[in-house]
């Protein structure tokens, strides 16, 4: 990973981060810093990663409207790599993402430059997702061990919770008590366990793996669409193989900050092809269900991600804005969230929807 890819990331984990996961702007400046000043960063596929290794997945956690404006200090992932080193006991050989998505994609490259370590094409996600424990490490069944948490002020939290959920209840709160924004890690482990051997065989993909692989490369291809396409927006369809749910003007936005999280909604009214028509999309960091008159047209675990009609960039949920002039793009999910244990942690009703799931290309298609 060198200076000149991480544009290309960039637009991609937007692009991937369905609306959340951190503004990528701020979290490629930090990258581009952190390599400049620590060196280009080797990516390496989970198969070279040795079989007694630590992995450490690596992620901010809490309100990205926060996070836009309180960055972090560049110390976080340093003091979170002496925490877990000095817990277990051995030195950590790589860095993962959490999530692709928004810049927790993309920061990922600048802390393993600081660390001066490999990153791995893989993350926990093939998106972004708002709670601690949806993640595939938590799908496949490896336990979470241990969760260290730091903040800007250097504050180190350590927790041994007993499963995902807690893991999401006492982190929450504890990046709540730091002002709504902290890096984390969680699900610290081996080369072996992230492939799959410790598990019994993973989850995702079926890719026998507790992680999603290959996710890092995908981010890239789906920058370099987005840049090199004349149609940007045809371009990341074809990439993506997306569906346009709308293409229209945003007239109402609606958005607060409380409980580590962003909560609300936009609505689209539909021009051109799609006058007449009005498109909601719900949102909890992430954009999670998009509706037209009541009725679904995708919902989560699928992907659905807001983009600048002329651009094909995508806008994260604390971007928003009315008038801005937009395509509402939704996709398949990697098939680990399409098990019944993916979608009983990321399927609507994981987050209050009184919806059954329904893949999206049977909503756009059916």
């Amino acid at each position: 990973m060198t200076i000149d890819d991480v544009p290309a990331l960039a637009r991609g984990c937007a692009v991937l981060g369905t609306g959340g996961g951190g503004d990528v702007e701020t979290g490629a400046l930090a990258t581009v810093r952190a390599i400049d000043e620590c060196g280009e960063v080797p990516l390496i596929p989970l198969s070279e990663v040795p079989h007694d290794s630590l992995i450490l997945p690596l992620a901010g956690i809490g309100a990205p409207t926060v996070s836009y404006e309180m960055l972090m200090s560049g110390d976080e992932p340093l003091l979170i790599r002496d925490e877990v080193e000095r817990t277990l006991g051995r030195p950590v050989a790589a860095v993962m993402a959490c999530e692709i998505g928004g810049s927790n994609g993309v920061e990922p490259a600048g802390w393993a430059a600081r660390l001066g370590l490999p990153l791995i094409d893989a993350d926990g996600m093939g998106r972004a997702f708002p709670e601690v424990q949806m993640v595939a490490m938590y799908v496949a069944g490896l336990p979470v061990n241990l969760v260290v948490l730091a903040d800007v002020q250097g504050n180190v939290t350590t927790v041994r919770p007993v499963d995902g959920l807690w893991s999401e209840r006492i982190s929450r709160a504890v990046c709540v008590a730091t002002g709504a924004s902290a890096l984390m890690t969680d699900y610290v482990m081996t080369g072996a366990q992230a492939r799959g051997a410790a598990t019994g065989g993973g989850a995702s993909g079926g890719s026998g793996a507790a992680v999603i692989p290959g996710t890092v490369s995908r981010a890239l291809e789906i920058g370099r669409a987005v840049k090199d396409g004349v149609d940007p927006v045809g371009s990341l369809c074809d990439v993506l193989d997306a569906t346009v749910l709308i293409g229209g003007k945003i007239v109402d936005v609606e958005r607060r900050t409380g409980g580590g999280f962003v909560r609300g909604s936009l609505v689209i009214d539909g021009t051109g092809d799609d006058r007449g028509r009005l498109l909601r999309v719900e949102i909890q960091n992430e954009n999670l269900i998009a509706l037209e008159d009541g009725r679904p047209l995708a919902c989560v675990p699928d992907l659905i991600t807001v983009v600048d009609a002329q651009t094909g960039d995508a806008i994260s949920t604390e971007a928003l804005r009315y008038g801005q002039r937009v395509a509402v793009l939704s996709w398949p999910c990697d098939p680990i969230w399409r098990t019944d244990r993916g979608l009983a942690t990321a399927g609507p009703r994981a987050f209050g929807y009184d919806i059954d799931y329904t893949p999206v290309e049977e909503l756009t298609h059916g």
